[in-house]
């Protein structure tokens, strides 16, 4: 059965980055945000979200996902309320993914909330990707296309790197690639022995 290694960090860490390179080295990967995004084109899921959000974060019958990050991000209880529709369906999602790799030796979930969600709970070791605030802010500028403010808003409504680390097994510092990859063999060292 395939050891699960839970992969976090802040928004702007380099997680998805460093995921990619586990994914180069032959390790099955999920993506929890790239799933996430996926469950909320499900019909079930939307009305769930219409339920608890209403028309105003829809447009033309679609989902809008700027109008409901802006919800979300500047009010906790709203993003508790999203994460409790989101991440039993993201989580269900896994455990049909996890049965194609059974005989993995290890897969990787990647989450931005691993810890918030609960989603920890399911993962054998768990990684924590970090970065220096400067880079992670403007990793999400260049990528997102968005505000200092807006970065700082979103990381103010995540754990800190702290809070992460406490709980974590392992730490990999991403101020450059390069070296975190190298903190990534290190780590898949240790667990393959």
């Amino acid at each position: 059965m395939a050891k699960i290694i839970g992969v976090t960090g802040g928004i702007g860490s380099g997680k998805t980055t460093l995921v990619r390179y586990f994914e180069s080295l032959g390790i099955p990967v999920f993506i929890a945000d790239d799933e996430a995004k996926k469950v909320t084109q499900l019909p079930e899921v939307l009305d769930q979200i219409k339920s608890v959000f209403g028309d105003i974060v829809f447009e033309n019958k679609q989902l809008n996902r700027q109008k409901l990050a802006a919800i979300v991000f500047t009010d906790a209880e709203k993003l508790d309320q999203l994460n409790r529709i989101i991440h039993p369906a993201v989580r269900s999602q896994f455990q049909l993914w996890l049965d194609q790799y059974q005989s993995a030796p290890f897969v990787i979930y990647e989450a931005a909330i691993l810890f918030e969600s609960g989603s920890y709970t399911i993962c054998d070791y768990t990684i924590t990707i970090t970065a220096p605030l400067v880079d992670r802010i403007n990793r999400v500028i260049l990528r997102d296309n968005c505000t200092r403010e807006q970065v700082l808003q979103r990381i103010s409504a995540q754990w800190t790197d702290e809070e992460r680390i406490a709980k974590s097994d392992f730490v990999v510092e991403n101020a450059d690639t390069e070296t975190a990859k190298q903190q990534i063999d290190h780590i898949l060292k240790i667990l393959y022995n």
